[in-house]
């Protein structure tokens, strides 16, 4: 470790700004956020109005040292000269006061890192000066995992600091208590009343009798489940919520549409279990996946069933969750990209355009037996597009009971292969000669058709391939 990482009391220190930059209004900005009594000597104006972040300016030309730098706790300097940048470090470093120049690790005692806002909560990323941008992108990937309720729930716990240490005088039991209570309101923390959450289980546990406690403690040791949707595929069309909730998950539950990408995203110790079905074989059954996730829950464990697109298109995922409500496990559910939207996104076919489709429909390729039964006459509509999801099986039959019912043999259609992911493939033709073609190739799951006139904006739309 080059570095040793630590978070400075600044609160009314005087701290010292040279030269101009962008970078050092943002410093500026920090330092004053801080509570720190920030002077800049710069050669111009900056360009933000910093009189509302309490920053004395003194515009003066930068070509010798200034007389009273030993006043300062730290100075961060960037004049634009190489010769005037080593003069402040020598003298800085000479006289111990901590000094940081850019572009200049070495001759830094100290550097400014990629910061992470959820005051009181603060996170810093730092490479030591050798590689700025990668703590900017890890940084980047930290504000997406800390939604900005975080700072909320950090003032919550320390306003109740006191309260707390009044009724439980054992740190221990103090710990056990806030350890409780994040974690079994983890999945509420990002939500607009997660601290309302909180303030009610706090309330709670400080009022109760000790056989209350008890109580709660036994209730503590029951899980949650969320239901989430992974997308059609590709990680980073994954929501904030469900990269969190996979984070944080004890056990993940997983159907055969999510991507290896998307696991790796658990911890390294959660407990995967494979749930996933294709034609006339599955994993488990859908009943034992419903009492699978109750009784993970009923451990203890937070649990994400992870759903291929969006649980609640032809995900089963309504399913799932009538199990658990009729046994009084809480859950939440994560909407995702279905995979209609996702890999016509990637494909360059929009579902509805105004000179081609008013309207969309989403139908499955077969139903609880097998069998493709759909009202053939309502899908000969041709203002209309017909996303048909696991239609790869009944492809002709689907082809052909669309030309007998009425819609044109010559209607354009898509197959979409292991769309968004690396692998995307798509394949294009007419309802009359479009099975027979596919019949040649080889096809790997899953996939996706879309029936309609749409398909033909593909010519001129199509950016991903």
């Amino acid at each position: 470790m080059n570095h040793y990482p630590a978070f400075l009391t600044l609160t009314d220190k005087p701290c010292l700004i040279i030269g101009y930059s962008h970078r050092l209004s943002r410093q500026a900005e920090h330092l004053s956020e801080a509570r720190a009594q920030v002077t800049w000597i710069s050669p111009t104006q900056p360009s933000r109005n910093l009189e509302s972040v309490n920053v004395i300016v003194c515009k003066q030309p930068i070509d010798e040292l200034p007389a009273n730098l030993d006043d300062f706790w730290l100075v961060v300097a960037e004049t634009g000269s190489t010769e005037m940048d080593k003069k402040i470090a020598d003298y800085c470093y000479s006289h111990k006061i901590f000094c940081n120049l850019s572009g200049s690790a070495t001759d830094s005692t100290f550097q400014t890192p990629a910061i992470v806002d959820r005051s009181p909560l603060m996170l810093a990323v730092s490479t030591g000066g050798s590689a700025p941008t990668l703590s900017r992108v890890i940084k980047n990937r930290l504000e997406a995992y800390l939604p900005s309720a975080y700072s909320e729930v950090a003032q919550f716990i320390e306003s109740n600091t006191q309260r707390v240490a009044e009724k439980f005088t054992s740190r221990t039991e103090r710990s056990r208590l806030w350890h409780r209570l994040l974690l079994d309101n983890i999945s509420q923390l990002n939500h607009a009343n997660g601290v309302q959450v909180l303030e009610e289980k706090l309330l709670a546990a400080l009022d109760a009798t000790t056989d209350e406690k008890d109580d709660a403690q036994k209730q503590s040791q029951i899980g949650q489940v969320a239901l989430v949707g992974a997308g059609p595929g590709a990680p980073d069309l994954l929501t904030f919520r469900a990269l969190n909730l996979i984070q944080q998950a004890d056990a993940i539950v997983y159907d055969r549409l999510v991507s290896p990408e998307i696991l790796d995203l658990c911890k390294p110790d959660a407990e995967r279990i494979y749930a996933g079905k294709a034609k006339a074989n599955h994993a488990i059954p859908q009943p034992e996946i419903n009492e699978l996730l109750a009784n993970l829950a009923r451990e203890g464990k937070h649990v994400v069933r992870l759903k291929g697109g969006d649980p609640f298109i032809f995900g089963r995922g309504g399913e799932e969750i009538e199990t658990l409500a009729a046994q009084g496990i809480n859950f939440q559910v994560v909407p995702g990209i279905t995979a209609a939207s996702g890999c016509a996104a990637f494909s360059g076919i929009p579902l509805t355009h105004r000179d081609h489709a008013q309207s969309c429909i989403f139908v499955t390729g077969h139903l609880k037996d097998g069998s493709i039964n759909l009202n053939w006459r309502e899908l000969t509509d041709p203002t209309q597009t017909i996303v048909v999801y696991m239609g790869l099986t009944g492809l002709e039959s689907i082809c052909t009971e669309l030309i007998n019912a009425g819609r044109s043999k010559e209607t354009p259609i898509a197959l979409i292969e292991r769309g968004t992911t690396r692998h995307h493939q798509v394949h294009t033709g007419t309802l009359h000669t479009f099975a027979a073609d596919i019949r040649k190739k080889s096809i790997t799951a899953p996939t996706l058709l879309i029936i309609g006139s749409v398909v033909t904006l593909r010519q001129s739309l199509n950016w991903y391939d």
